[in-house]
């Protein structure tokens, strides 16, 4: 038997760890249940798909199923159960949440395996700031803090880097980025989306939630796909997420609801994906199909588990908290 094997049965977390980590998800869903809402399971192979730029499904033939019902089409492993769970609330259900598999391609990392784990819900009636409020009572309950900041995309961006990214130009952002030592050229990207996106992510992002839990909202309306634009903030839209000691955790939409503008936005992360090479992606899905019968106004958040139970137990890996990462699976 070859060495390796030998040694990587083992979880590259510790019991005490995974101890942990159970409570942590056993305090998730006594919260849920408090609250009324209903654990779901929607399916992980999917027809359907999220369309966005930056995230890659990972395909699998449904020949390779061997069912015929299936017929011969691709199928995709879900990268958030977030359509299911839309078409259930479009269905009636009003308060729902999900813990489960999701699953991407091309992403390894210290906050990365290609199989994370992550925690989902959708409850009618909620607008961006109730929903804001409902993720910042989760969190404090988890990580046991009495309360979190809230602040908005335009603001962080200004207090870390001194512009406001809703009005700056691209050769104002490739300026700042230069000066700020990212290793990058003044003619990296024609885009104002690529250079933002750099920059929170490198500049801006390490800064937050290093006191408390900080949750960003109102980001650039071409930077969220399946929020609803602001009627307050002009050139934004009702998006937040959270952040912990500069952590993404978690991303949340007071959702859309109408079904022409998710197809013409669909359309646009299609053709964004094609410029950058990527795999192709079906424009149409079952989701829109739902959002024409009436889909009732709701938010909706994702929250990465194991990013969250990483920075509950002092961790800086991923690895750390699951019992074994995609070379050990």
């Amino acid at each position: 038997m070859p060495p390796d094997i030998q040694r990587d049965w083992r979880p590259t977390a510790s019991v005490e760890t995974l101890n942990k980590r159970g409570e942590i998800v056993w305090g998730i869903r006594e919260y849920f249940h408090e609250l009324g809402f209903v654990e779901v399971q929607t399916p992980v192979l999917s027809h359907d798909t999220v369309i966005d730029r930056y995230i890659d499904p990972i395909r699998v033939m449904a020949s390779e199923l061997r069912c015929q019902s299936a017929g011969n089409d691709e199928l995709f492993l879900q990268t958030s159960p977030e359509f299911g769970m839309k078409r259930l609330v479009a269905a009636g259900m009003s308060a729902i949440y999900q813990i489960g598999p999701v699953f991407r391609a091309e992403e390894r990392g210290e906050h990365h395996n290609p199989e994370f784990t992550m925690v989902e819900w959708y409850r009618v009636g909620d607008d961006l700031e109730s929903a804001v409020e409902f993720l910042s009572q989760l969190i404090c309950k988890i990580l046991r803090h009495d309360r979190c900041d809230v602040v908005s995309y335009s603001m962080a961006f200004q207090q870390a880097v001194k512009i406001d990214p809703l009005s700056t130009s691209v050769d104002e952002l490739a300026q700042t980025a230069i000066e700020r030592g990212l290793p990058v050229e003044c003619n990296f990207s024609a885009e104002k989306d690529t250079w933002l996106n750099l920059i929170f992510a490198e500049l801006v992002q390490p800064q937050l939630g290093c006191q408390r839990p900080t949750i960003v909202t109102h980001y650039p309306a071409s930077q969220s796909a399946l929020a609803r634009i602001s009627k307050d903030q002009p050139g934004t839209a009702e998006r937040f997420e959270l952040f912990v000691q500069g952590v993404e955790l978690a991303n949340g939409y007071h959702e859309l609801l109408n079904a022409d503008e998710l197809e013409s936005r669909n359309r646009d992360g299609l053709r964004q994906r094609a410029f950058d090479g990527k795999l192709e992606l079906p424009s149409s899905s079952r989701l829109i199909e739902a959002m024409r019968c009436d889909m009732p106004a709701c938010s909706g958040c994702a929250l990465g588990l194991d990013r969250l139970v990483m920075v509950a137990c002092g961790h800086t890996s991923i690895d750390r908290v699951i019992p074994f990462p995609i070379e050990r699976a």
